[in-house]
């Protein structure tokens, strides 16, 4: 079992950068494949970017490609998500969500991960 706990969402000018981090305990996260997703109010869930174990692959949404960076530090069981030159649109909570071997989660899934976190709220004013 583990737990996933994001921080670093606060309230933001347009343009500006955030640092969202994804700090997991309970169990090793060195084996779990990462993904951040995100909700904004009205809207459906959206794959914004993902990373696997061992951090030498990455997938980006369309919409975050460029500004955003998925990163992950296994010493520290934490993976972040870098946030550059954000636009009001970005506003949402996001949430950090991990997979476990054998990876039955498709990457870009929105759902069938068997972990979450409780998500952390962006805001992005303009």
């Amino acid at each position: 079992q583990v737990h996933l706990v994001e921080s670093g969402g606060r309230l933001v000018q347009a343009g500006g950068s955030l640092r969202l981090s994804c700090a997991a305990s309970g169990r090793t996260f060195t084996m779990y494949n990462v993904a951040w997703l995100r909700q904004a109010p009205g809207k459906e869930r959206e794959f914004v970017a993902f990373i696997n174990w061992s951090g030498d692959t990455t997938y980006y949404a369309d919409s975050v490609k460029g500004r955003f960076t998925i990163s992950r530090d296994n010493a520290k069981d934490t993976v972040y998500l870098q946030m550059n030159s954000l636009k009001p649109e970005d506003t949402a909570v996001y949430y950090c969500a991990a997979d476990t071997p054998p990876f039955k989660v498709r990457v870009g899934a929105l759902e069938g991960y068997p972990y979450w976190g409780q998500g952390t709220q962006v805001t992005v004013s303009s």
